[in-house]
This record gives structure tokens, sequence and C-alpha cells, in this order.
């Protein structure tokens, strides 16, 4: 399919007055959006999460995932409910499977979520929660956080090094599996400043720390689907991937449709983009960005890169005393993306028709191409 693009310029004066309209009047624009999204994807089956044998995997008794797009795990020991975990494959620029939205790993289930990294060859893991926020446990501890070395079932997890930026970090860990000659280095991205169903209280960090990973996905070789959570694995992680997401489609000069990609994401995953303060974030974000905000992101070196974050919790602006390097990495890297196909052999069961796997670009193209900010006025 061959796609007409627009310029940067173009796109960020035609959303610019489509969220002007849409801020009128209280934002009645953007609520009106947000509150037809409500009920997209509630009539999709949860079932496999929802047994008594799997609710012990759940974080949050109410947030499953769709049986139709969940993650399966490789069955241990002839034992069928070893393959649950609480995560959906969702879209992004390329295939239905780009990202896996997940919950924040569980005691109980920290070696499920490795087993998962592994078998789906992650290269990426973003973390959008602390681990605490207040007196509440948004996540559990799976890697180490210095250099050192844990084992959660047959993986064994090793910190390399830990970066630390102005309100990020960014960990190299080496990952092997028990039986296994060969090691994978996985590069986790943690932004710990992010409360939970709320919002930073700074887009700009927020955007410089996306735009961070979005260079990294640009760069060959991607070999498996990117991993994104927060505490549940729908707010902050559903905002978080649409913004990514959007900012992968204006790069190539494409529009973007906020409302259709929010859509796109509650058929794969419930609860994306949990309420109207995180829509209208990703809308900032987008703007933000367009206008060269998080140009300017580079990666923080491993020595001498100093802030005072704290990952268990948010701390105060203070965090933005760290110093910031040049990104080493080669241009050639980010004009020779190695694209990926969805992996074959997935069943297609009448859900997955329905959204028709590989087509969710032309059906955001087809829905942009009728967006005109002038015909939005309320």
């Amino acid at each position: 399919m061959r796609v007409q693009t627009v310029s940067r310029a173009q796109i960020l004066q035609d959303l610019g007055l489509r969220c002007q309209s849409l801020a009128a009047n209280d934002n009645r624009g953007f609520r009106q959006e947000f509150e037809e999204l409500e009920e997209v994807g509630k009539d999709l089956p949860a079932r496999v999460g929802d047994s008594g044998v799997n609710r012990e995997k759940n974080r949050y008794p109410y947030i499953l995932p769709y049986d139709h797009c969940r993650v399966r795990l490789s069955v241990q020991n002839g034992q069928p409910h070893t393959d649950y975990i609480n995560a959906n494959f969702v879209p992004g620029g390329e295939s239905e499977r780009d990202f896996i939205c997940t919950q924040g790993p569980l005691h109980n289930t920290v070696a499920d979520f490795w087993r998962m990294v592994w078998e789906q060859n992650v290269r990426i893991v973003v973390m959008v929660t602390a681990l605490r926020q207040k007196d509440q446990v948004m996540c559990d501890k799976y890697w180490p956080l210095d250099r050192g070395t844990v084992h959660h079932g047959l993986i064994q997890v090793t910190t390399v090094t830990r970066k630390q930026g102005p309100d990020y970090f960014i960990t190299t860990i080496n990952l092997r599996q028990r039986a296994c000659p060969t090691d994978r280095i996985i590069t986790h991205y943690h932004y710990p400043v992010w409360p939970d169903r709320g919002i930073p209280k700074d887009v700009s960090s927020l955007v410089a720390f996306t735009e961070l990973v979005r260079q990294e996905l640009e760069a060959p070789p991607r070999l498996g689907p990117a991993v994104v959570h927060c505490s549940a694995g729908v707010g902050r992680s559903g905002t978080f991937v649409t913004a990514l997401w959007l900012m992968q489609l204006c790069a190539r000069g494409i529009p973007p449709d906020i409302r259709a990609a929010v859509e796109d994401l509650r058929l794969h995953r419930m609860w994306m983009v949990q309420n109207l303060e995180q829509y209208l974030l990703v809308h900032q974000c987008l703007l933000h960005w367009l206008r060269g905000g998080g140009a300017s992101a580079r990666r923080p070196q491993a020595q001498g890169a100093t802030s005072n974050i704290n990952p268990h919790g948010s701390t105060g602006r203070g965090g933005h005393t760290g110093r910031r390097h040049n990104q080493q990495q080669p241009q050639q890297q980010q004009q020779q993306r190695r694209r990926q196909a969805a992996p074959g052999g997935r069943q297609q069961n009448a859900v997955q028709q329905i959204l028709q796997p590989g087509q969710l670009l032309r059906r955001l193209l087809s829905s942009s191409r009728r967006f005109n900010p002038e015909s939005d006025a309320l």
C-alpha cells in the first residue's frame, strides 16, 4: 500500500487546530471522544484469566487479558494452566504484535515474566511505574537494581550496567536460560516518576523518555515485541504505547488519529488509556514532540550521570540536575530498520478476523483521511 505522507509542520498545524477545537467549552470535544471509547472491547472474553487456577496470578482481579490476543507461555510439565500470564499482544506501527502490555510482575509471577521475555525474543522492556507509590506496591522487583545476578525459574538475570538520566534509568540486563549456551541482552527502560492513574508533572520529561525508546526501536535489529508495563498494564502502559506508536507514524509523515489508535488498543487489552487525563496527555505529548521537544534526548553514560531519582517512588524536580550525553548510535541504524512481520501460525478465530491482522495502518489512514480540523468545531 502506497501511503501519501505530509510534512511534520503540516501534521503539527492540523493536530494543533484539532486540539484547539476539542478543548473548547471545558474540553467538551475531548470528553465526548473519550466517552465514545467507554464500551470498546468490553464484550470480548477474558475467561482464561478469570479461571480459578489463574486468579492468583493477576495483580488486580478486574484487569484480565483478553483471550483472543493473550500471550501464551510454553506449557510446563504437561500442566495446561502454566501457559498463562496476564499479558496481551497489542498493535504498533508494523503489526498487531509490536508490543506486549502486561501487569507489573507479582512475587509469584516473576519467573513467568522472564520466561515470556525469553520465549517472545524480547529485547526491550519499558517500565513506567515506581516499585512503590506511598504504601502500595506497584510492582515487585524482578531484576537486580545494582550489578548482580538472580535466578527466576530457569532464567538467570544479571544486571550489567545501570545508567541514570534526569528522571529515568536505563539498565543493561544479561539473560541466560539454564542448559542454553547463548546469552541475550535486554535493555530495561525505567521511568519511575509517573504516578498511578495520573500523569507526570513534566510533559517534556515523558516526551524525552519516549523519544529515547523510539530511537531504540528504530535501530535494527528488532527481534521480538517490546514489553511495556506499569502496575496494571493498562493506564500508563496504554498511554505510553499510544504516544510512542503515533510518534512512529508522525516520523514517517503519517498524520496521527489518536482516537482510532486508542480504540485499536482497547480491542487488544482492556482499559488502555484509563482516564480522560491520560487521553489528553497523549495529545499533549504529540504536540510537544512535533514542536521539537524530545529531539535532543540523549542516552546517558554509565559513569558520571547523576540525579536524585528514587526507583521506588517519585521525586521532586530536583532529578533534572542530571547531565545528558551524546548518544552513541550511528545514523545509518535509524535508516535501516528491519521490518518484522507478525509471527505466523496464529489461530485465526472470529475476533482476530474482525480485527484484520496486518491492516492496522490502513484503518488508521482511512480514518485520518476523514480528518478536517475545521469541521470539528463544537
